[in-house]
């Protein structure tokens, strides 16, 4: 097997950081999909189409990451069966995982042509913007599929230790995109709908020449006929972890997308402030969610193994790099929230600047709680408890909804600003608990 990390040997910190920075980055790089339109929609088309676009990601986080959930919780069972060094039960696992995520996707791109004009009703678009929001959504939704693809095959890499290559095609998809992007807009001036062909296109690419890699460089996780049988416990395991990972990763977008929908009832300015400042936010703790994933990685590999002594080190050493990195993190964004929010719109919209930076400035000073929660979330996962993770991604969303509805009355938008952090570290403190009472002996 071509694994480029065995987790379950080695000097923890050591492998654990060169697994985790190609998974940073790589998530980093696909937030750009998004990045890329906003920045070309915010500085040669209009507010109006920033707005749709901003709009539309809260709506597309929450579609793609039904399948990311998916994904994940398949990547947990590769690790734990690659743990395991049963390679039989592996190959099984990715024809039971493929079939039944790849069947949901196109179920979802299906429903989600149908149910647009619906969900803008839902998400309380206003009227003036509901068109171009339209065109751009209905180009979007055509690349779910391609989404499929790149998470499916990237987390079976991942999930026998490769984080590098999925970057590798990723990085090479986000240039064609940002290109495409210029392209479509500024020379064949095809507006907010060439924003979403160009990224349409660039996700194909890197799905499918993932999946074409995958093919040649790893001949050993080939499909033969007897890997194609379905077996009752394997699919099992794959729909306990997939499904359960699902949910948490669909609550936790679904709660966001509650939000978005508050938000969208303040006006087209806040819209506008919202989408770019939750972007900037999004990048600025991208690396400490991707943090978690490769930490789930690797207590999924050990417990696989049965190393539970290198899983309790694992966590203590892990949680360190997490509350440094946010103090970090933090500062920059706290201390540049103004030229972060100026790097996508323009000097004179002043209001949306203003409403972008209290925003950043409320969400940067918390980092730490979301960074604990991203650990506890991988941790649950890797070791087949992933209801766990659902019941803290229920509590912080639950408790985040409530709150914005109810301060939003009181204080305004900023009670929405507020709710966010509130809910991490509420969450933090049950995820913690239950880990002490229940594992830490």
């Amino acid at each position: 097997m071509k694994s480029k990390q065995d987790l379950t040997v080695g000097n923890i910190n050591k492998k654990l950081w060169a697994f985790a920075i190609p998974l940073m980055l790589g998530n980093v790089m696909q937030q750009f999909y998004n990045l890329v339109d906003t920045w070309v929609v915010g500085k040669y088309i209009g507010d109006n189409a920033l707005a749709a676009v901003g709009s539309s990601y809260s709506l597309m986080t929450f579609l793609t990451s039904v399948i990311l959930g998916l994904c994940l919780g398949s990547s947990a069972f590769f690790s734990i069966t690659f743990g395991e060094k049963n390679i039989k039960r592996l190959k099984n696992g990715m024809f039971i995982s493929f079939v039944m995520i790849g069947i949901f996707s196109l179920i979802l791109t299906f429903a989600s042509f149908y149910l647009c004009g619906r969900i803008m009703k839902i998400l309380q678009v206003p009227y003036d913007i509901q068109g171009i929001m339209s065109e751009y959504l209905k180009w979007i939704f055509v690349g779910i599929f391609a989404t499929f693809l790149y998470n499916y095959f990237s987390n079976l890499l991942r999930g026998i230790g490769n984080s590098v290559i999925p970057l590798v095609f990723l990085c090479i998809s986000v240039i064609l995109n940002i290109g495409l992007d210029l392209y479509f807009v500024l020379v064949l001036k095809q507006g907010i709908r060439g924003a979403a062909i160009a990224t349409v296109i660039s996700q194909y690419i890197s799905g499918i020449g993932l999946m074409i890699y995958v093919y040649i460089r790893y001949p050993e996780l080939r499909l033969k006929y007897e890997d194609t049988k379905f077996v009752k416990r394997t699919a099992y395991d794959i729909a306990i972890l997939s499904g359960m990972t699902c949910l948490q990763q669909s609550v936790m977008n679904f709660g966001i997308l509650m939000v978005q929908g508050i938000v969208n009832s303040f006006g087209t300015q806040i819209m506008a402030a919202f989408a770019v400042s939750v972007k900037i936010d999004t990048i600025a703790y991208m690396p400490v969610q991707d943090f978690g994933n490769a930490f789930s990685t690797f207590i999924a590999q050990n417990f696989g193994a049965g190393k539970y002594d290198r899983i309790k080190d694992g966590i203590k050493k892990a949680l360190k790099s997490v509350v440094l990195f946010c103090i970090f993190i933090s500062a920059i964004v706290f201390i540049f929230a103004k030229p972060l929010m100026m790097i996508f719109v323009n000097a004179e919209s002043t209001e949306i600047i203003n409403i972008g930076v209290q925003y950043l400035r409320i969400e940067g000073a918390c980092y730490i709680g979301i960074g604990i929660l991203f650990m506890l979330y991988g941790y649950y996962r890797a070791i087949n408890k992933p209801s766990m993770s659902v019941v803290l991604t229920v509590i912080s969303l639950g408790i985040r909804v409530v709150l914005a509805y109810v301060l939003s009355r009181v204080i305004g938008v900023v009670g929405i600003w507020w709710s966010i952090p509130i809910g991490w570290f509420i969450a933090d403190a049950v995820g913690i608990c239950f880990y002490l009472f229940k594992f830490d002996r």
